[in-house]
């Protein structure tokens, strides 16, 4: 398979991306971006009534090269990693709680967010990694333009939740370089108790299958960075082995058994989740080798941890 990226450049120079960035940035007058479909005029910065809580301006909490990423995606430089507030989820037990639910950050304008992403090239980061970006798609496109106007070249990491609309995934088709989504939940009654989101499972084997549509299995250079593909994410979760051996069936089966997993152990509880008995505990180092040997039984080829 032929890299040919990061594949933004050439949508930018035939005017693709700024076609698709005005229509994305019109689709805010009545948001339905995320599967929440609020339906919500969003073309204001007050906009408390949408799920989100975030109108017209993308709000940005931090901005840093980043070194706890997956070894493919840190390298030697860091990740290049802008944390947005706000999301489209908020599970109960979100470690970053204080982002996600609380929203600290600042709003930022589309030349701000050029400029951010700019920056990140300047330190040399090996890619630009959008962490929480599912309510921000449009934001996003419309920064886009003006970063490859002035130089941008890295690739693109969108790192999700896996709660995102094929349809807004397919304003991202050539324009994201390598997918990172998590995948959370299977049962619909855990989706929803811990997340507000019973339809999260099926949303979300959707979203994988168009990313992967997308982008293929996970391509490393010869430094072993990621330029392509998709990489999944799985938090293992305390007493959720059953769920977790769905999810990686599934990623074997429907999606590639060289889908690249990174099957993770950090569970803690944070938030709300010592109200929640199921989760109030961390994950024991049984449940998380248990969570290894299921992947390696399911037929998964390619496992990362970080």
């Amino acid at each position: 398979m032929g890299l040919c990226w990061p594949g933004y450049q050439s949508l930018f120079e035939n005017g693709e991306l700024a076609r698709r960035a005005h229509g994305a940035i019109q689709s805010l007058a009545d948001c339905i971006c995320c599967p929440r479909r609020c339906h919500i005029d969003r073309r204001q910065d007050d906009s408390r009534q949408s799920y989100c809580r975030t109108g017209r301006s993308a709000a940005v909490s931090s901005v840093f090269p980043h070194h706890g990423e997956e070894d493919c995606l840190r390298g030697w430089a860091g990740s290049g990693t802008i944390f947005f507030s706000r999301c489209n989820l908020r599970c109960v037990s979100c470690q970053n709680f204080d982002i996600s639910w609380e929203g600290h950050g600042r709003p930022v304008t589309a030349e701000q967010l050029a400029g951010q992403m700019l920056r990140l090239q300047d330190l040399g980061c090996h890619n630009i990694n959008f962490v929480t970006p599912s309510h921000v798609v449009p934001q996003i496109l419309e920064a886009l333009v003006m970063a490859a106007e002035r130089g941008l070249h890295l690739p693109l990491v969108y790192n999700t939740g896996g709660y995102d609309r094929v349809e807004t995934l397919r304003w991202l088709d050539g324009v994201v370089d390598i997918y990172m989504p998590d995948f959370k939940f299977w049962k619909p009654e855990t989706a929803q108790e811990l997340a507000n989101a019973a339809d999260y499972p099926v949303v979300a084997r959707a979203a994988i299958k168009e990313m992967h549509r997308q982008v293929d299995d996970l391509v490393l250079d010869a430094h072993g960075l990621a330029r392509r593909g998709l990489l999944v994410r799985h938090l293992v979760m305390p007493g959720g082995l059953d769920e977790t051996r769905e999810i990686l069936r599934f990623l074997a089966r429907e999606v590639s058994p060289d889908t690249f997993v990174n099957v993770m152990p950090q569970y803690r509880p944070e938030g709300f989740a010592s109200q929640y008995p199921a989760i109030a505990r961390p994950l024991s180092r049984t449940e998380f080798q248990d969570a290894v040997r299921i992947a390696q039984e399911e037929g998964l080829r390619r496992l990362a941890r970080t």
